[in-house]
C-alpha cells in the first residue's frame, strides 16, 4: 500500500500529475482543487495517496491532507460513488465544504460536483450523516500533523506558509469537542459548528462556539 509520496513534479495533466521519486515516475491522479494547489513543474510536492487496485488496473489517488484523503475513503464506501465522483465532489466542496454539506443534510451542495445526480447526492448525505462529526474531529490535529510533515520534508527545498485552512479546520474541530462535553450529541454538534463556520468564515474557536450554542438554544 502506497500512502504518501514525496517527489519532484514531472508532467501536469487536467486530471494528474507525473511525480518522481528518485528515478521512479508516479501517475498520482487529483481533484482540480488540489491540482491547482499544487506548485510548478519541477519543485517538490508532498502527497497522501490511496491506491486502487483492480484486475485490470491500478490508479494512485493523491490528497494534500489526511482529512481529504479520509473522506475519499468515505465517499467512495456509498454505492454508487467511485473515485472520479469523489474526486469531484472534493474538487467542488473541499474536505471542510464536505464536512459542512454532510453535516447540514445539504445535499444540493453535493449535487452541484460534476456528474453527480440528486440520488447519489442524498445517499452521500444519509450514508455519511453519522461519520460527519469523527472526520470534523480529527481534521483539526490531522491537519496540523500534516502541516507539520511537509514542512520537515521540504524545509531545505520550498518554503511553506501555515496554510488557513488547518487553522479553519483546527477551530471547527475545537468547537465541536466543547459542544461535546457541554454535552451536546454528536450530529447537533456537528450541524451547529458545520452552519456557523459557513456564516463566519475564518472564526476563531470561541466565537465558533458562541454562534453554535446560539443555534443550538430551544427557540421561542
Amino acid at each position: 500500500m502506497i500512502g504518501k509520496i514525496t517527489g519532484r513534479i514531472d508532467y501536469r495533466a487536467s486530471d494528474h500529475v507525473l511525480i518522481d521519486v528518485r528515478g521512479v515516475g508516479y501517475l498520482v491522479f487529483c481533484s482540480d482543487r488540489t491540482l491547482a494547489a499544487l506548485p510548478a513543474v519541477g519543485e517538490v510536492v508532498a502527497l497522501f495517496t490511496d491506491l486502487v487496485v483492480r484486475e485490470d488496473l491500478m490508479q494512485l489517488f493523491g490528497f494534500q491532507t489526511l482529512v481529504e484523503k479520509e473522506w475519499h475513503r468515505l465517499l467512495t464506501s456509498v454505492q454508487g460513488v467511485g473515485a472520479k465522483a469523489s474526486l469531484a465532489i472534493l474538487g467542488t466542496l473541499g474536505p471542510d465544504g464536505v464536512s459542512r454539506a454532510i453535516a447540514l443534510g445539504d445535499w444540493n451542495a453535493v449535487k452541484a460536483a460534476k456528474g453527480v445526480g440528486p440520488k447519489i447526492a442524498q445517499r452521500v448525505v444519509l450514508d455519511l450523516k453519522d461519520k460527519a462529526p469523527s472526520v470534523m474531529a480529527m481534521s483539526g490535529t490531522l491537519a496540523q500533523a500534516q502541516g507539520e510533515a511537509e514542512a520537515e520534508v521540504l524545509e531545505d527545498v520550498r518554503p511553506k506558509p501555515a496554510a488557513p485552512a488547518a487553522a479553519g479546520s483546527s477551530a471547527q474541530a475545537e468547537a465541536l469537542s466543547a459542544l461535546g462535553n457541554l454535552g451536546y450529541g454528536p450530529g447537533d454538534a456537528a450541524g451547529a459548528v458545520a452552519q456557523a463556520a459557513g456564516e463566519m468564515e475564518g472564526a476563531s474557536t470561541p466565537d465558533l462556539i458562541r454562534a453554535a450554542l446560539k443555534l443550538l438554544a430551544p427557540k421561542g
